[in-house]
């Protein structure tokens, strides 16, 4: 067993149960494309800098381009009792072409490999998610341009507090997805960096062109310290926060389509192809692809703290503790492209009960604020005009009447400063329109979030593409 494994000549037979035990083929077979495209580059570069033959550079790419060939078809078997896919490939490509595969490992080591890899998946994940994003973003956009003429009651501590307009309200979601994506691009330039050639700790001593190697994959620039590449996973860290914060608004999302699809609230309808029925209960509706969304999304912080855990008391440089990284960030990423994509789904479908939201919002006195602010436009302090409204809505709520109801004699009662105008600020259409500040929910001001939004968009859009056509680039050249 122990020549199955790339370190076995110094540490003898390994039994099988050390071997089940250390092995990470099911985490990072993913990483198997990857792999093989870290190989040719450096491979080249080998070739480049006279370290290999022409000859021996030509039957190595030749056998890794037969194992790409199979992996794309679907017919590369991984075998299990190699501890992981750095040691298929390589023994693979040996078995492929003979002794000449061996020297494909010259001048590097499985530390910076991994790396390697592991960098260049992380690459693709984000471009991928942020994809994703983009596509919710792009919805909820759309939801926003379509529901303006909906107000609806906007809420603090769930309790009423102020009419908003539905588009208001989904563009407070865009902004933080928004936000999301702009994260994740932040962390794509410290991903992208290369670590190749950086050894097992210390570099090599064969002539290698590390910035030849970064170039062919695609990298900004080769990472600076060899230590430094291979000791730490802060790339993968700040991946995993940047899915972790996703996940929280995602999750946030998903909490309010549950709470607003319910007979109490009743603002929206779910498509009947995001829900499920009961095994029981024939009249039920129920939010299962949102109820799944938040709670798959709680296992993305785990991953995250996972990680961090990981990492806390390592020395440098590697530790074998590291290769416990892969499980949790790939399932970080898979998780939240799934669940992100699955909320464009939810949203593009689901049906807004704008009647039931003007309902909902003439009620819970959310034009109190508005009388404060009239009060204040008359002279009177603003700590006063609230004792003042705090009282009308105390007598509201003994007499059931709405603020806007109530007559303008019992108006005076609370200030004398209130005259027949007030009634011209208190319906909650007037209300919702007055607010035209900066990021208030006014019509034109939700007009102009969806034309910022809709820049920001663009531009990740731009930059997402730009980014997938280089690297599409180099592979284009690293495959023949």
């Amino acid at each position: 067993m122990a020549g199955k494994v790339l370190w076995s000549s110094r540490s003898g037979d390994m039994d099988d149960s050390m071997l089940k035990f250390t092995s990470s083929l099911d985490e990072d077979k993913e990483l198997a494309f990857y792999d093989i495209m870290g190989s040719l580059a450096h491979v080249m570069m080998l070739g480049d800098r006279n370290i290999l033959s022409k000859d021996d550079v030509c039957v190595i790419i030749d056998g890794l381009r037969a194992i790409l060939g199979r992996l794309q078809n679907g017919e590369l078997e991984l075998d299990r009792e190699l501890e992981d896919v750095h040691t298929n490939v390589e023994v693979m490509l040996t078995d492929l072409i003979g002794p000449v595969g061996g020297k494909l490992h010259t001048g590097r080591s499985r530390n910076d490999q991994v790396s390697t890899d592991l960098r260049l998946y992380l690459r693709d994940a984000v471009l991928e998610t942020v994809g994703k994003i983009n596509d919710l973003v792009r919805t909820l956009i759309d939801k926003a341009q379509n529901s303006q003429n909906f107000i609806m009651p906007g809420f603090t501590h769930m309790q009423h507090a102020q009419p908003v307009t539905a588009a208001h309200h989904m563009m407070a979601h865009a902004f933080k997805l928004g936000r999301d994506a702009d994260r994740f691009l932040d962390a794509y330039e410290r991903i992208n960096v290369c670590p190749l050639g950086a050894g097992a700790v210390a570099g090599t001593t064969f002539p290698i062109d590390r910035k030849l190697t970064s170039d062919l994959l695609g990298f900004r620039r080769p990472m600076e310290n060899s230590m430094d590449c291979v000791s730490d996973r802060d790339f993968a860290i700040e991946t995993a926060f940047c899915a972790s914060m996703l996940s929280v608004h995602l999750s946030s999302m998903a909490e309010e389509l549950i709470i607003w699809s319910t007979p109490e609230f009743g603002f929206i309808e779910m498509d009947d192809k995001h829900t499920t029925g009961s095994s029981m209960l024939p009249q039920k509706k129920n939010p299962d692809a949102a109820e799944l969304i938040r709670g798959r999304t709680g296992s993305v912080i785990g991953d995250l703290v996972s990680l961090l855990t990981m990492m806390k008391g390592l020395p440098l440089t590697y530790n074998r503790d590291m290769q416990e990284d892969k499980k949790s960030i790939i399932h970080a990423v898979n998780t939240v492209i799934q669940c992100t994509t699955m909320m464009s789904c939810i949203m593009s479908a689901i049906r807004f009960n704008g009647d039931r939201m003007t309902n909902s919002a003439r009620e819970g006195h959310m034009n109190a604020t508005d009388l404060a602010d009239y009060l204040v436009s008359k002279g009177m302090p603003f700590r006063e005009a609230h004792n003042a409204v705090a009282s009308a809505v105390r007598y509201c709520i003994l007499e059931k009447k709405e603020l806007d109801k109530l007559k303008l004699s019992e108006m005076k009662g609370f200030s004398d400063l209130i005259e027949e105008d007030v009634f011209n600020i208190l319906p909650i259409e007037v209300c919702v329109e007055r607010r035209n500040s900066i990021g208030g929910t006014s019509q034109q001001s939700t007009m102009i979030q969806i034309f910022e939004s809709l820049n920001s968009l663009m531009e990740r859009e731009d930059t997402v593409r730009t980014e997938a056509s280089l690297i599409e680039g180099c592979r284009k050249k690293l495959i023949g």
